[in-house]
């Protein structure tokens, strides 16, 4: 009986379309932007010493925004966590016209995050979005961890010969 149910499974599967096998990339959707949102001073204060750090290519004030174990997570490379890994990572990526927004936020006790957008310079729209968690250290919020992905579609990978 079981033997049976296998193989009228096996051609069930067999019957399906090679088609209806393969996924299918999903389309693409022109999304309007989300609207920015207003921080409470100590989170805004956050955003804007990260974009002055990175303006003016200032790696140590940079790095001071984060915990001594945070962690830079950026697409396609391998995690950083420290500070002296976050000199290594920052070091010839920052410098340049760096625009951070807000999309959301929110604050429990010490721990808390701020997600968002960011841009370069006069270019239009966002190229990216981010997320910073944060913790509260003393009267300071520092960045426990900042992960960034810009908003081009990830190409696949080449196939193998």
């Amino acid at each position: 009986m079981y033997r049976m149910a296998f193989v009228a499974l096996a051609f069930s599967v067999l019957a399906i379309p090679l088609g209806a096998q393969t996924p299918q990339p999903a389309p693409t959707v022109a999304a309007d932007p989300l609207p920015s949102i207003t921080l409470p001073a100590t989170f805004d204060d956050v955003l804007r010493n990260y974009e002055r750090a990175w303006r003016t290519n200032d790696i140590p004030a940079l790095v001071s925004l984060f915990t001594e174990d945070g962690f830079v997570l950026q697409p396609g490379r391998p995690p950083a966590r420290g500070r002296s890994a976050l000199t290594n990572v920052y070091r010839g990526q920052a410098g340049g016209m760096l625009r951070l927004r807000a999309l959301g936020y929110a604050a429990a006790d010490t721990v808390g995050y701020i997600i968002g957008a960011y841009g370069y310079g006069d270019a239009p729209g966002d190229q990216g979005k981010f997320t910073l968690t944060l913790r509260r250290v003393g009267d300071r919020w520092l960045i426990a961890s900042d992960m960034d992905n810009g908003n081009q579609p990830r190409r696949p990978p080449s196939p193998t010969p």
